[in-house]
């Protein structure tokens, strides 16, 4: 007798196992009617899924979050029976969801073209409206093989042959005559998903990601509860394009990307200007923290990679370079190499904690098809630390670094911080009992600092459990930046000890840490979020004094050399072109602050502000302006 909770705390009695539809048919028909799914013990499962026992059951609508899955799943399904319905003989191979949408992956001889996607989206729209039943069956594994293969689905035969053991059964769905291999849970019906989908874009994409496979033809959609929702993301992608950092990159002559150094970032001096002040406040931060910079080596023996285990997991990301028979490899991360600082030189318990930084100049052989401006490079800079500590030091460590985290993400106005704990991968170093005592840690760093997280099972570094901070920006999308990770594993296999308070020999835990990642990309995640329109204590060119004639040329020079002279980034435009033209030029260009000088503000020794919004502030004094300046330093963002 299934004895079921339901969110409200009601609890309902039942002499026999039930299904979640028939959950919900006895709760109301109104609620029948929208259910899509349930969750069962906080498992989604689809509404045929049988409740056997007392549970905990909540039915899934369409205005649940967990509805935004299920469309996104059904809408890849539809989308590969409208491309086999339309182009016999497409093999279809894997189509999951993603952020904000779905995507499936083709084998097909012709591209797909822009009149492809329209054809393909209007037969999608037909398959909902013939309202098919979606329903689960369970296939003898040979038999699912034998019946792929008949229908030329040889990438399906394959993932069946990698994923699925032999004697375990396979999970299909089907929508009418359409059947694929799926674990669900799914929709009901075709219907249940509307019509609030489109398809976005072809790109291509290798099969199982490695480029030595087949090259696939990859449709993304997206699929959304209702219109409403599917207008805003539009517009929001709309707004995205506006705000594309490499076009910003280019009109604010900040960096340019060129074929013949591929993600490799060429800086200009704007571009470099920010550069330097995002790294100096880092650099500031770090020391007030109590962190030593420090820096290592670019080219380092593979010796030392494969004892810290890197040659063996990330090899193929690695440049490499020969010199005297010696093989090297350009530097893909810092870690090893702080491990050799610590090193030297005995360590007792007395000097732990010891936190050391570098802005440390990584190489990572990105796949040409991923490079993506500042976003995806293969050369970077990490604001990378490592903290080696004590057991009993993990918590105040993590503690403070997250405390420090959240102030960072502060000053650059990042208020929205999403937390997940990640834990152990399925090829990791270390033994079983080392993980256990590690993520145990960290859990407990992330209660004690009363943070609301989530779980990520397995997706941990390979020597560790970690966290990964992520914020928010203005258009709603979530980039994930900062982490801390814990590694037992590591300092041991490369000899680094410390003297306990027993004068026992024990390996120290090390933390590694970083709160912006790459600052390549981070300066991206500002240009997009700021539309280019940086904070005053971000931007490159804070003041731009503007001449209306070359009477107030000297008048110019003057006042840019006391701003300078005050801690201000000020430039003049002396050109001899219509004050109108230097006025929009420069709004254009993002600068905070445009003086204009003209014959009144020369004979009172006045300025004529006006603000990057266009907004005219009136005559002020020099001493005015420094002041306004400063304030609105000290307020960053």
């Amino acid at each position: 007798m299934p004895k079921i909770t339901l969110p409200d705390g009601t609890i309902k009695e039942f002499p026999q196992s039930i299904t979640v539809a028939q959950l919900a048919e006895s709760i109301g028909k109104g609620l029948a009617k929208a259910a899509l799914a349930g969750k069962v013990n906080g498992r989604l499962v689809d509404l045929s899924a049988p409740i056997e026992g007392d549970a905990s059951v909540a039915i899934v609508t369409r205005k649940d979050e967990e509805a935004l899955e299920l469309l996104r799943h059904d809408a890849a399904h539809v989308m590969a029976q409208a491309v086999q319905e339309l182009y016999p003989g497409t093999q279809v191979t894997i189509g999951p969801t993603i952020e904000d949408g779905f995507y499936y992956d083709f084998a097909r001889e012709d591209p797909f073209t822009p009149e492809d996607l329209a054809r393909i989206e209007r037969r999608m729209r037909e398959i909902v409206r013939r309202n098919l039943p979606i329903q689960r069956e369970i296939w003898d594994r040979e038999e699912a093989k034998r019946v792929f293969a008949e229908r030329g689905e040889h990438y399906k035969v394959a993932i069946i042959d990698d994923l699925i053991p032999e004697g375990e059964a396979v999970s299909i769905y089907r929508q009418g005559d359409w059947f694929d291999l799926c674990r669900g849970p799914h929709l009901p019906s075709t219907a249940k998903l509307g019509d609030a989908f489109k398809l976005m874009k072809v790109a291509g994409a290798y099969w199982r990601g490695d480029a030595r496979n087949p090259m696939l033809q990859r449709i993304y959609g997206t699929a959304w509860r209702d219109q409403k929702e599917l207008k805003a993301y539009l517009r929001r992608l709309e707004e995205a394009e506006k705000r594309d950092h490499r076009k910003i990159g280019k009109a604010l002559d900040l960096f340019h990307l060129q074929e013949e150094a591929p993600g490799m970032v060429f800086w200009h001096d704007k571009g470099w200007t920010l550069y330097r002040i995002l790294e100096q406040y880092i650099r500031d931060q770090l020391r007030a923290n109590g962190y030593q910079e420090v820096r290592t080596p670019q080219v380092i023996d593979r010796r030392l990679w494969e004892q810290s285990g890197h040659w063996e997991k990330f090899r193929a990301d690695m440049f490499i370079t020969t010199a005297e028979e010696r093989v090297f490899a350009i530097k893909p991360m810092n870690c090893p190499a702080h491990i050799q600082i610590y090193k030297q030189g005995i360590k007792s318990y007395r000097d732990l904690p010891l936190r050391l930084a570098e802005f440390g100049a990584c190489h990572r052989n990105e796949p040409s098809g991923t490079l993506h401006g500042l976003m995806r490079v293969r050369g970077f800079v990490q604001d990378d630390a490592h903290i080696f500590c004590t057991e009993e030091q993990i918590l105040p460590e993590v503690s403070a670094f997250i405390d420090l985290l959240f102030a960072v993400y502060r000053d650059f106005g990042f208020e929205e911080v999403l937390v997940k704990f990640s834990t152990r991968p399925p090829q990791r170093v270390g033994s079983e009992a080392t993980w256990d005592k590690a993520e145990k840690a960290l859990e407990k760093a992330l209660n004690q600092k009363g943070l609301d997280w989530t779980l990520q099972p397995g997706e941990g570094a390979f020597y560790g459990p970690k966290i990964e901070f992520s914020l928010r920006d203005c258009l709603q999308r979530v980039w994930q930046l900062g982490t801390i990770q814990l590694d037992f594993s590591m300092p041991e296999r490369l000899g680094a000890h410390y003297i306990a308070e027993d004068n026992i020999k024990r390996v120290p835990v090390m933390l590694h840490r970083a709160i912006l990642g790459s600052l390549e990309r981070f300066i991206g995640i500002l240009l997009e979020h700021y539309a280019g329109a940086l904070p005053l204590w971000l931007s490159p060119v804070q003041v731009m004094a503007l001449t209306i004639t070359d009477r107030q040329a000297g008048y110019a020079r003057e006042l840019v050399q006391t701003l300078r002279a005050a801690g201000f980034r000020a430039d003049h435009d002396l050109r001899n072109e219509k004050i109108g033209l230097k006025i929009r030029e420069h709004t254009l260009a993002r600068i905070p602050y445009l003086l204009i000088l003209g014959d009144r503000e020369l004979e009172n020794r006045t300025l004529a502000v006006r603000t990057r919004q266009g907004k005219d502030l009136g005559t002020l004094s020099l001493e005015a302006l420094i002041a306004r300046l400063r304030e609105e330093e000290i307020r960053k963002h």
